[in-house]
């Protein structure tokens, strides 16, 4: 039987109340939304922790979709649901959509929550890799006031943010630019597990049909969710093509950090990362202008 070690549970009533409650409970406190990482890691005794602080009652402060037209803003306890069901993300982001229809199952959906899945930085964890492809910023927020990461910024290493004991992610921003789309694709080993390799693409075209910008991140192919600058340094200036795809996926094979387990053999996952590489390109740039 798993039975977490013994721990105290209290409610947060807002915001600051739960930054209040982690400020006096310190180290030995953490928050909980979904649960669905953090309590099969305490029924392991793989994570100890003497305070539990639920913050599902502050959804009227934590759990929105704001899209403006330089911005996109998603609270922290927004459910991988309501992304994947969002009517408006699609128009600007469609990679929500395509990576929330494999994550988990309906029962992860309806919990888990945005701010979980990053707080989490489990290396093969697929928002992540959205976030990184997206080039997010992390709003965290502590009793002193907030202050604003990038995603390279936010991971400091495998299941660790740059979250302090007595801070909370509140809100991810991404940038929206006009003449672009996005694409996520996914290899597991059955539906709902975690990433063999994942891979998200976005990509601005000018109006003479050149790729003005582009982005690409890899998750489960190293120590934290990965972006590639050496594939937007290559695309930039050039007109879509399957020979620029290809030598896109040669750099992310090359730049990316896998590990044999039993999810495969690091070989294995840099063909992966190179192929999906490849394909998230290709669809992205097939959706530019409503395609």
């Amino acid at each position: 039987m798993q039975l977490p070690a013994p721990f105290e549970y209290e409610r947060a009533t807002s915001v600051t109340d739960a930054l209040e409650l982690l400020d006096r409970l310190g180290e030995t406190a953490r928050l909980v939304a979904g649960g669905h990482s953090l309590l099969p890691m305490m029924k392991l005794r793989l994570a100890n922790f003497e305070y539990l602080v639920d913050i599902n009652e502050l959804r009227d402060e934590l759990a929105y979709i704001t899209v403006e037209p330089d911005q996109v803003r998603i609270g922290a306890l927004t459910r991988h649901r309501e992304l994947l069901e969002s009517a408006e993300l699609p128009a600007t982001f469609p990679i929500f959509a395509d990576a929330e229809w494999v994550i988990g199952d309906p029962l992860v959906r309806n919990r888990g929550t945005l701010g979980g899945s990053l707080c989490q930085a489990d290396p093969s964890e697929d928002l992540s890799a959205v976030c990184t492809t997206l080039d997010a910023s992390c709003v965290i927020r502590g009793l002193d006031g907030e202050r604003v990461v990038s995603m390279e910024e936010f991971y400091v290493g495998p299941y660790a943010t740059a979250v302090g004991p007595a801070e909370m992610l509140v809100e991810v921003r991404f940038p929206a630019r006009p003449n672009g789309s996005s694409a996520f694709e996914k290899v597991d080993r059955r539906a709902g597990d975690w990433a063999v390799v994942s891979a998200g693409a976005a990509v601005w075209l000018t109006s003479d049909g050149l790729i003005d910008d582009a982005r690409v991140g890899l998750a489960a192919v190293g120590p934290n969710t990965t972006g590639m600058p050496e594939i937007s340094a290559a695309l930039r200036g050039h007109p879509p093509s399957e020979e620029l795809y290809a030598v896109a996926g040669e750099l992310a094979a090359e730049g990316c950090r896998p590990m044999t387990d039993q999810r495969g053999s690091a070989e294995y996952k840099r063909h992966l990362a190179a192929e999906l590489t490849r394909r998230t390109l290709r669809r992205a740039v097939a959706r530019v202008g409503g395609g």
